[in-house]
């Protein structure tokens, strides 16, 4: 409980901005890509997506076969207890590496999604914007059963689920004009918006402190947030399983799962 009252003692000067990533979705029951005990994996790029057919098959049947285990996934007290402390004027605003949407279920208002949302769907061609649902919808009316006759497939950490029996699959396209359908979140091989940056920065620039949940901060959009940080001169506090980028310059290091930590901070302090 020591080291939870060394984290609340930096809220002492002024609400907090939060960086979460995938270590705060696993108690959820998704997987993470850089946890202990997870198999080597590399994420697809833009580049693979946009220019080999096979991958774009992949992703798809894999989406479609993953979308009941992922619909039962809900946000966890971590969530909430962000969410309540939103609400109580202690944190400014999650900035979340995830493309789950659970801090928003959780009750969330102020959230930037760095890596975009999961749940939406544009077209490349010409920017028509669908759900994930309907999507979903017409891969079922070009591939009629091979969701049923893949299910119970092992989910990945970015919710698609592993399946084979890919040579028939039939992709679907944008009923507007035809072009390539993508999920609305940033690839590997591409860049966080300017404009989502922007709004990322500016909660660090309004906060009293930065604090790192579940997120070893491998993505360098995290680090210069981080860095952000630090120019300001403003305390860093980190909660993760495992090493971090911001270990060296943490004021307050919290070996652990967020989870527990989080509620018990938020028992803290409000």
């Amino acid at each position: 409980m020591k080291q939870v009252g060394d984290l609340a003692a930096l809220f002492a000067h002024g609400p907090v901005a939060v960086l979460t990533g995938a270590g705060v979705s696993t108690d959820s029951g998704i997987p993470d890509y850089r946890g202990a005990g997870t198999p080597p994996r590399t994420p697809m790029s833009i580049a693979q997506f946009t220019d080999d057919p096979a991958y774009r098959r992949r992703f798809w049947a894999g989406a479609r076969v993953g979308a009941e285990p992922l619909s039962a996934i809900e946000p966890n007290p971590g969530h909430f207890a962000l969410a309540q402390l939103e609400a109580a004027g202690r944190v400014d605003g999650v900035i979340t590496q995830n493309v789950d949407g659970l801090h928003r279920r959780a009750g969330s208002k102020t959230v930037v999604e760095l890596h975009g949302s999961g749940s939406a769907i544009r077209c490349v061609e010409c920017h028509s914007r669908w759900t994930r649902a309907e999507v979903l919808h017409w891969f079922d009316v070009g591939n009629p059963g091979y969701a049923e006759e893949h299910a119970g497939a092992r989910i990945n950490p970015d919710g698609d689920a592993e399946v084979g029996d890919l040579d028939g699959v039939r992709v679907p396209q944008c009923p507007v004009c035809g072009g390539m359908l993508r999920p609305d979140v940033v690839y590997f091989g591409e860049v966080v918006p300017t404009h989502v940056f922007a709004a990322a920065e500016q909660l660090v620039s309004e906060a009293g402190a930065l604090l790192l949940a579940g997120t070893s901060l491998a993505v360098n959009t995290g680090v210069r947030l981080l860095h952000r940080a630090e120019r300001r001169g403003i305390p860093v506090a980190v909660i993760n399983r495992g090493p971090t980028a911001a270990d060296s310059r943490a004021a307050v290091r919290i070996e652990g799962g967020t989870t527990e930590t989080l509620t018990a901070l938020a028992r803290m302090l409000l």
